[in-house]
């Protein structure tokens, strides 16, 4: 071997020393919020917010192997309104397709989509509001209902445990969790989920939404017209129950390990398809093949994942509309 040139060894620590690192670095840090040179006001914020957050991972915990769906909505739309109705009608049917519901537990759409669901498939992720924002009454009492004093804590579980976000028609809060769902999504600061914006049978809502985004947004380039994958807009249930319990069809997860984008799936794909695969998604390879393997020993702290087949790339980070594009690819893959 050539001098200087000696073989570095891995120092990545097992899964049980990641928790006992995390765990100093944890009580650290509370340690330094301690001090005297933090602001009263500072620290409470600080004290409550690891207080909201300790109580939400206890509560979704038991859950973890759930797939679950973020819901958004206006709390001002009426029982008995085509759109609450809508609503109710959707949850109940991807409830009965295996998932659960979130929602902010309030009235009209955070209701409407607990009923159809049920109180035994709902969770509640309510705040603290000084008009409109009790719990409504399928999900108050529930173990199942956590409440926020914070927005960003809130949105936090919002995304962490969604596998998928449905929007239905709705106010600034409605169009605020869209646009930071889409944001991070465009960026890559959450995993790949599907984004369903769902109106009533001949509603014009999202229809008119989309327009502005087609007309003022892409037009001007601010945006890339692959980022319209991110997201689907529809006018029907079937569409929107189809869209997210395909997107499991064959893939299950992702994550990174190193510069590798690891892509989990439910079983492996023919090597043609993968040949196929990778010359249809070079513009996102960085270098080297697209190519299926085992799980990587970083991946040993989710043993749970060991024995589902890996499809591993370098992936550009520039363009995650088109790791949706390749992940639909993947989900009409042919049997082996």
């Amino acid at each position: 071997m050539p001098p200087n040139k000696r073989r570095r060894r891995s120092r990545k620590p097992a899964a049980g020393s990641d928790r006992e690192r995390f765990n100093k670095a944890l009580l650290a840090t509370a340690a330094k919020l301690t001090s005297e040179e933090i602001s009263l006001g500072d620290l409470k914020v600080a004290t409550s917010t690891m207080r909201e957050m300790e109580r939400a991972f206890r509560m979704f915990r038991p859950y973890a192997d759930r797939r679950k769906i973020s819901t958004f909505g206006s709390a001002r739309t009426r029982v008995g309104d085509a759109v609450f109705t809508l609503a109710e009608e959707f949850a109940r049917r991807i409830a009965d397709a295996g998932f659960m519901i979130i929602t902010g537990a309030g009235p009209g759409i955070m209701q409407a989509c607990q009923q159809g669901a049920g109180r035994e498939r709902s969770f509640g992720v309510n705040i603290r509001l000084p008009f409109e924002q009790s719990a409504n009454p399928v999900i108050h009492g529930d173990p199942k209902l956590a409440t926020f004093r914070y927005f960003f804590t809130r949105k936090l579980f919002f995304l962490k445990e969604a596998d998928a976000v449905v929007l239905f028609p709705g106010g600034f809060g409605t169009h605020d969790e869209g646009f930071e769902t889409l944001t991070l999504l465009q960026t890559g600061k959450t995993r790949p989920i599907p984004l369903v914006l769902l109106d009533r049978p001949g509603g014009t809502y999202w229809k008119t939404w989309q327009r502005y985004v087609e007309d003022h947004i892409l037009r001007r380039a601010m945006i890339d017209p692959d980022d319209l994958n991110l997201y689907l807009v529809t006018n029907s249930i079937d569409t929107a129950v189809d869209e997210i319990v395909g997107y499991y069809r064959v893939y299950h997860s992702s994550r990174f390990v190193r510069d590798h984008l690891v892509i989990r799936m439910l079983r492996q794909l023919p090597d043609d398809y993968v040949e196929l695969l990778e010359q249809e998604f070079r513009d996102i390879i960085v270098r080297g093949r697209l190519r299926q393997r085992e799980a990587f020993t970083a991946e040993e702290g989710e043993p749970q994942l060991a024995g589902l087949p890996r499809l591993v790339f370098r992936f550009k980070r520039m363009n995650f509309g088109r790791l949706r594009m390749l992940i639909n690819r993947i989900n009409d893959a042919p049997v082996v």
